[in-house]
């Protein structure tokens, strides 16, 4: 569900279009009548905004998982603007969303002026030593580091220290919160038939809740929006796990199995990547934990790009993010060709808090 939009914003020409399609896809009749009324009070009806989250899904590129976006459970919450109160319903997000794990989609949009700083509502920190290592995801060095800044003492410093949550009011004041446990559930990595790979000690959040991207819909633009679907094996297992600036698990996970490392010629790194993909599938189906495999997945795009057809749409997509890290060649979506166009409604990445003035607002830590 993720894009990094390139396109030039026009909010009446986007409104208008917007309605105009809104109409004609919902079959409801009154455009001319709603175009006229938008133009005395420009605000999205629920339903209206219920509808361009899930076509903002529809229309992300990157996303190779959208064959259920009229799925999407749209949370309206832009009474809600401030940062205690938009907490507590982020944790009424992660339960709704991870519903016992069958995840459901589901997407919370809040109030004008407001953001949350993590790019997801579970990540975990990344401590940088003093010989430049990193215990935890290298990834998240900056984010750790802004939220050291803003008050936080730090997690245990193990390799998988949940991060506070920092929501960021429209004054610029950014305020920590700690979710509770029961709404942080972890999936522990094991193999069926290599328990040394789970004396690893890795693990990983059951639940991807992106939280740094704005919703465009009709030329406005809500930039506390956080939604989530649930994971595809290969994000974890092939990428944040095995990637060399992540966790770079390959090694370990080679010698966990046996293999000879002293030369890729013995393609050491593609079996062991195999064979952590597997753990992740184990382990997320064991824990009963809803996820997808790359093979199922591309499949159900098939479906996708079939029923979009159908409605007489062009199916947009990168395909260099739709191909998964793993065997992409034995995927349908390998052979194929998308338009790599970003259209609205659409999601937009947002600049990191801790590269924009607003970064220096100091706050309180709380804990749900």
């Amino acid at each position: 569900m993720e894009v990094e939009a390139r396109v030039i914003y026009r909010p009446d020409v986007e409104a208008e279009s917007f309605i105009r399609q809104y109409h004609v896809e919902t079959r409801r009749p009154g455009i001319e009548t709603r175009l006229s009324a938008w133009a005395r009070d420009p605000v999205l009806t629920e339903e209206e905004l219920a509808y361009g989250a899930r076509v903002a899904w529809r229309n992300s590129t990157r996303c190779i998982g959208r064959l259920p976006w009229a799925a999407l459970q749209v949370r309206d919450r832009r009474y809600v603007t401030q940062p205690d109160e938009i907490f507590t319903e982020l944790i009424e997000h992660l339960r709704m969303a991870y519903a016992g794990g069958k995840i459901r989609p589901v997407i919370s949009v809040f109030g004008p002026g407001v953001r949350i700083v993590n790019d997801q509502l579970l990540r975990y920190a990344g401590y940088v030593q003093a010989d430049g290592t990193v215990i935890g995801d290298p990834q998240n060095v900056a984010l750790t580091q802004y939220l050291q800044k803003l008050g936080w003492a730090g997690g245990k410093g193990t390799s998988f220290d949940l991060l506070p949550v920092a929501i960021q009011s429209d004054t610029g004041r950014t305020e920590l919160f700690t979710l509770p446990q029961d709404v942080t559930q972890e999936v522990l990595i094991t193999h069926p038939d290599c328990p040394a790979i789970g004396d690893l000690g890795l693990r990983w959040p059951a639940l991807p809740v992106i939280s740094n991207m704005t919703l465009s819909v009709a030329g406005q633009h809500m930039t506390c929006a956080p939604f989530n679907g649930w994971y595809l094996q290969t994000e974890i297992a092939a990428r944040n796990l095995a990637d060399e600036h992540r966790y770079n698990m390959l090694p370990a996970v080679a010698q966990a199995l046996g293999l000879d490392t002293s030369r890729r010629r013995s393609l050491w790194q593609d079996r062991a990547l195999v064979e952590l993909n597997v753990a992740v599938l184990h382990s997320f189906d064991q824990a009963g934990v809803r996820i997808s495999d790359h093979h199922a997945v591309t499949r159900q795009f098939e479906r996708f790009a079939a029923e979009e057809a159908r409605a007489g749409r062009r199916v947009r997509g990168r395909w260099s993010w739709l191909i998964p890290p793993l065997s992409p060649a034995t995927t349908p979506v390998w052979s194929r060709q998308y338009l790599d166009q970003e259209i609205t409604p659409n999601f937009v990445r947002q600049t990191p808090a801790w590269t924009t003035p607003r970064s220096a607002a100091r706050c309180p830590m709380h804990a749900g």
